[in-house]
């Protein structure tokens, strides 16, 4: 099992393929949409979608113009991001090549053809994130951040290597002999492992043993003065002859193993609870989707680990170095604040401030729009506090998909429940890999007296809502809270995401209507406000669109922008291409996936399609359209939302589409948050007909100017947050869409 390396030879062909410089086109060989034989014309493939949004993300640990350990950060996502992707969606399609499933994906390919275009594709990755990794390990080196490989160290850091291996990792590795007498182990999903081949010295005779590296061991161990790293698994070889004295050691490979996560909901289940504790523990033990080895890894041993791992329709990756590169956000959390980016504090809204922090009176004023991380996600808790603690509130009903670890939304409604207030929860247990968090939380809730609900077996509740009744004068007043985001405190610093309040009768009679929808299945009937699916949702979406084909039809301005996370519903996607054939402009920002194929003649001429990848992970949905007249215009019709434009969100979802009437909202939804991720220039991919994405750059010799979306709402407030600021304080600066670049007025 020797270690080898990439050749060189091989090193610079990768580097070739993947090096992308800011401001060039981001090579996508082996990635692109276009399969070979004669392309699909009206889609892209999905997950060979998804790949490439993977590779706009390794690109920006390219990116010079970031900090070091920021750059390393984005190494560590883009394999975070690849090992959900494996445990997920391949293992879904290797699911359905198993039970014989045919069914062809929009781009008219079975599971087993997709299969194969991404076997390929994830193998030019994996090779391409450890060319990044060798270039941020040189520059780490420079900045005094060592990365210790299997080469030899200094006898002091040796010795001290020696010590903390026997102090703390020796105490809990259980090494074991693969051989009849020994069952082989059970390798839990993301685990990672050690073969030895070794030489008994007594008698000469070959032995093969297998270190698990527990969980609960550092991915990284820090070596002193010099600020060295060390993988765990490196450690563990270096101190073999510790673990096995009187054998002899003739060669080591690790290999890490990844399974599949998903879980299926029977439509059956007596207590969902029971069942996803139950699923959660299946899920542990799913088949494996991918087995990971070092390079030049022992051909015997690989043999036997893909005989005793039952690798049916399993990816086998071999690697030139570090395995689990999501494992370097440890390193990235050192503190070095000279390599990561400068410290953002978000604004607390002035016109919250303005009515001496009380919530209930800014949102009873006029509704409100918060945009994280840029303003702080603490007016959201604030809102629930404030109702936990005011004795005119008597109920507060709240859904919840992901509220994080160390929630400060759940001891608010915990606080709410114990002060004697009517709390409902809507605590969704199909939330991705957090369905055993939401599981604590919801016993947390429920011995506190709050009433918690698991909404529909068949359908994810990934609306997020939020409605505070308060006793006023001689009725009742609600207030409402819609977000594009999920009441989790920790990626609210991290996501840009809006948080609409209002106080609107109509939105807090539909909001009502929500809750009853879920937690006793009453269907909406005849909504004021809110659009909802499965219900109505999808149907305003085409309404929409038919009106901006009508407008195109009758000679007048017809447009429209949309901003998602992701774009794949086909049914969606044609309704676009007809409005574009019938004379619409449609400019869309989709962060990740996108299954529309834009620019192609006589299809899609009139639709743009960009991606922004940054410091913030954009993840806003937001629609406008013209109504009549060029975007962006007061009469606009705008919409914000928690669905993205796929079939699960339309169909299989409860979610909700929120209209934007108040003045000063539509203004910064549209004026500022629409167009300014339209105009970026500095953070933004454009996508291509043949499926290439190529990075947006300014023309010096034009005399355009450049604009990054997050710089400008870093330094430069909001509107409707800002309250008697907003005429009294500094102007914040007014964008503009002009033929042949943007303007900041």
């Amino acid at each position: 099992m020797a270690r080898g390396t990439a050749t060189t030879a091989s090193r610079t062909a990768i580097v070739a393929e993947t090096s992308a410089a800011p401001g060039g086109a981001l090579p996508v060989q082996g990635l692109s949409p276009l399969v070979d034989g004669p392309p699909p014309l009206r889609y892209f493939n999905r997950e060979l979608s998804w790949l490439m949004f993977n590779r706009r993300v390794l690109a920006e640990a390219q990116n010079t113009n970031y900090p070091l350990l920021e750059r390393l950060r984005f190494l560590s996502i883009s394999g975070s991001n690849l090992d959900e992707f494996m445990m997920v969606r391949v293992a879904g399609l290797a699911g359905q090549v198993r039970r014989g499933i045919d069914e062809v994906s929009i781009d008219g390919f079975s599971p087993a053809q997709q299969l194969q275009q991404i076997h390929g594709a994830v193998e030019d990755l994996v090779s391409a994130q450890h060319v990044v990794l060798g270039e941020l390990s040189g520059l780490l080196a420079e900045a005094g951040i060592h990365m210790v490989g299997d080469k030899p160290l200094p006898r002091a850091q040796s010795d001290w290597l020696a010590r903390y291996f026997a102090e703390h990792v020796m105490p809990v590795l259980t090494p074991q002999a693969i051989d009849p007498a020994h069952p082989f182990p059970f390798i839990a999903n993301q685990g990672t492992g050690i073969l030895f081949s070794m030489v008994r010295v007594a008698d000469n005779d070959p032995v093969t043993e297998m270190i698990l590296i527990p969980p609960s061991l550092p991915r990284f161990v820090r070596l002193p003065e010099d600020g060295g790293w060390i993988s765990i698994e490196e450690l563990v070889r270096r101190n073999a002859a510790t673990v096995f004295p009187g054998f002899r050691l003739q060669g080591s490979g690790t290999f890490r193993v990844l399974r599949d996560s998903d879980m299926e909901i029977e439509e059956d289940a007596e207590d969902l609870v029971r069942y996803f504790r139950t699923a959660i523990q299946r899920r542990r033990r799913g088949k494996v989707i991918m087995l990971q080895l070092q390079e030049d890894f022992d051909p015997t041993a690989e043999q036997l680990l893909r005989d005793k791992l039952r690798l049916d329709y399993a990816l086998v990756v071999k690697s030139p170095g570090l395995l689990a590169m999501n494992g370097l956000s440890q390193i990235v959390d050192m503190p070095r604040p000279e390599l990561k980016f400068e410290p953002y504090n978000p604004r607390y809204p002035e016109r919250v401030l303005e009515h001496d922090g009380d919530c209930f009176a800014a949102i009873r004023e006029k509704d409100l729009v918060i945009h994280h991380p840029f303003e702080s996600f603490d007016v959201v808790i604030d809102f629930l506090r404030q109702a936990a603690e005011d004795p005119d509130v008597v109920a507060i009903k709240q859904t919840l998909y992901r509220a994080g670890k160390q929630s400060a939304v759940i001891a608010a409604l915990i606080a709410a429940a114990e002060a004697g207030k009517s709390v409902t929860a809507v605590v969704e247990l199909k939330a991705r890999f957090d369905e055993e968090q939401n599981l604590h939380w919801a016993s947390q809730l429920e011995r506190a007296g709050v009433q918690v609900i698991y909404g529909f077996v068949d359908w994810k509740t990934h609306a997020k809502v939020s409605m505070v009744v308060r006793r006023e004068g001689d009725g009742y007043r609600t207030y409402c809270h819609f977000g594009t985001g999920n009441y989790h405190p920790v990626t609210a610093r991290i996501y840009t995401d809006l948080s609409f309040f209002t106080a609107d009768p109509k939105a807090a009679r539909d909001a009502g209507q929500l809750f009853n929808f879920i937690t006793g299945y009453v269907e909406p009937k005849n909504t004021e406000f809110l659009s909802i699916s499965p219900i109505g949702l999808r149907r305003t979406l085409y309404d929409c669109i038919e009106r901006e084909i009508a407008f195109a039809r009758a000679g007048k301005p017809a447009t429209i922008w949309a901003k998602l996370n992701a774009l794949t519903d086909s049914r969606l996607i044609e309704r676009l291409y007809a409005a574009a054939q019938e004379g619409v402009d449609i400019a869309l920002v989709v962060r990740g996936i996108c299954c529309l194929r834009p620019g192609v003649p006589g299809l899609s001429e009139r639709i743009t399609v960009k991606s922004i990848i940054g410091r913030f992970l954009e993840h806003s949905r937001i629609w406008a359209f013209g109504n009549g007249a060029a975007l962006p215009n007061r009469r606009a019709k705008v919409f914000i939302s928690s669905a993205d434009g796929m079939s699960r969100n339309l169909d299989r979802r409860v979610e909700v589409l929120v209209p934007i009437r108040n003045k000063t909202v539509h203004d910064q939804i549209l004026d500022q948050v629409m167009l300014a991720n339209l105009i970026d220039t500095e953070q933004s991919w454009t996508l291509h007909a043949d499926g290439d994405y190529q990075r947006v750059s300014c023309r010096s010799d034009a005399g355009e100017k450049p604009f990054n979306v997050h710089r400008y709402f870093m330094t430069n407030p909001s509107l409707s947050g800002r309250g008697a600021a907003l005429t009294k304080g500094r102007k914040v600066p007014k964008l503009a869409l002009r033929r042949g670049g943007a303007t900041v007025d």
